[in-house]
């Protein structure tokens, strides 16, 4: 089997959707799994290595002659055929359709595979039966027995056990493993663990693009995607909040900050200057700029940490800076996360005990916590698809694991304004992904603002319409 090779390759299908740039290649010793959200381009990819869609850039090379491809497209496709044929009939004969076993017999090559996965399927009664009188899941067994048994060079299966009974899940899964001995598989699926074992590769799909690949054999690699398709693709809601520990209610009708004619300078050294700015409530902001251009600057003038957010007019979750507010009055409206607080938790304590520690704007747990807390911390971990990690001590966990549970620890008491400073900073591209999928579950689902920092605008997060861009001064 020769190698199938896909180079930027941009794919149109219908008016209003495209796969973008796709580079891809699968060896002939292949199986691969195509997983993300509805909407990404899961099954335009599957359609593509069946021929589908209008190439406008870029080429595939490699494709089989004989491709078999199972999915809701595909049997939609089946439908509207057999729908017109019925329509050629004489208006006063109930149109049955195509009987079912002229339908298996048209593109039956291996006859004892046939006559199996009929009798798996139960679908010998049904054999002298009209197409139309199917229901859409003996449809969808019928269209996977012809893929099946027409003994194809590449098999593509979109989400081939939705709809399935147990036995016949059972008895599908055992089948493809035979299969992949001898024929490429390529399966579309939601579900990230319903991935067989012979598949050897993974793809993750993203707004139209092929945001990752990755080799089966890379465990920690599988481990974060599946927490990424855990948080994207799940209906999550985020937890509750303590509410003996939220912060006291703001005065309505205020902005959480505003800031009017801002400066910031280093001697001769300006940093900006005539900065004006306000932050609503619910109102999520993302910030971008070079290195120099005062990101960070900015942030400290809001969380007091800056020496001259006292020369400047800032006011802040109803008070206005420099009329006798301690640092705590502040912190208790904010949840933050940056590098440097990463950098500073080298405490040895659990990683339940991290985001706990949220609640009381600590580095570590000083003091006794309550049941509660606890319980509000584990749902977090559940969320991040971490939950049997509970007791792991946080300095174990990897770059990008740490980060999600820092950014867990701000979130954990409903903070007013969540600041993220390059949160995605030192990450590889899959944990990066995982961050802006939380951040998006974050700005979706609960009431805190989101402020946004980091130097990418094509970083964008679901949900953060609003943007403001810092630049070097002269």
């Amino acid at each position: 089997m020769a190698r199938i090779s896909i180079e930027n390759c941009t794919v149109q299908f219908g008016e209003h959707f495209s796969l973008e740039n796709i580079n891809w290649t699968i060896e002939s010793d292949q199986h691969w799994a195509v997983c993300g959200g509805n909407g990404t381009g899961k099954s335009a990819l599957a359609a593509m290595l069946a021929g589908e869609g209008d190439i406008q850039n870029g080429f595939i090379r490699g494709l089989p002659e004989k491709v078999a491809i199972v999915s809701f497209e595909a049997q939609a496709e089946l439908i509207e055929a057999e729908r017109k044929k019925d329509d050629a009939d004489l208006l006063d004969v109930i149109a049955e359709g195509t009987p079912v076993r002229e339908l298996l017999d048209q593109t039956c090559v291996n006859r004892l595979l046939q006559s199996q996965l009929i009798e798996a399927f139960n679908l010998q009664k049904l054999l002298e039966q009209g197409f139309r009188k199917l229901s859409s899941g003996e449809t969808r067994k019928l269209m996977l027995i012809r893929a099946l048994s027409c003994a194809p060079d590449l098999l593509i299966l979109d989400e081939p056990f939705e709809g399935l009974d147990m036995d016949s899940y059972s008895y599908l899964s055992n089948l493809l493993g035979i299969i992949a001995c001898h024929t490429r598989v390529v399966l579309v699926l939601n579900r990230f663990d319903e991935i067989p074992d012979f598949v050897t590769h993974i793809a993750y799909m993203e707004s139209g693009a092929m945001a990752n690949q990755i080799d089966r054999n890379d465990e920690e690699a599988v481990i974060d995607l599946g927490k990424l398709l855990h948080i994207k693709t799940t209906n999550l809601l985020i937890p509750e909040a303590d509410s003996e520990y939220r912060a006291p209610r703001l005065p309505s009708g205020e902005p959480l900050v505003r800031i009017r004619n801002a400066r910031i300078a280093y001697g001769d050294t300006v940093i900006f200057s005539n900065l004006d700015w306000t932050i609503e409530p619910g109102q999520h902001w993302q910030v971008t700029g070079p290195n120099g251009s005062g990101k960070t600057c900015l942030l400290n003038l809001i969380t007091g940490d800056h020496p001259q957010c006292y020369i400047n007019d800032i006011f802040v979750f109803g008070m206005q800076r420099g009329s006798g507010e301690s640092i705590w009055d502040i912190k208790q409206y904010l949840g933050y996360v940056s590098s440097a607080l990463q950098w500073e938790y080298t405490v040895s304590v659990s990683v339940r005990n991290t985001i706990i520690s949220g609640f009381y704007d600590s580095i570590g747990i000083y003091q006794k916590y309550t049941d509660l807390q606890a319980d509000i911390a584990d749902q977090w971990l559940r969320l991040l698809g971490m939950e049997n990690r509970t007791a792991q001590p946080f300095n174990q966990l990897s770059f990008g694991d740490q980060r999600l549970v820092l950014i867990a620890r701000a979130m954990v008491k409903h903070p007013p304004l969540l600041i993220l400073d390059e949160p995605c900073l030192g990450l590889d591209d899959l944990n990066r992904q995982l961050v802006l999928a939380l951040i998006e579950k974050i700005c979706d689902g609960s009431e805190t603002t989101v402020l946004y920092v980091n130097h990418r605008t094509e970083d964008r997060i679901g949900g953060i319409d609003n943007h403001l861009a810092l630049t070097l001064r002269e």
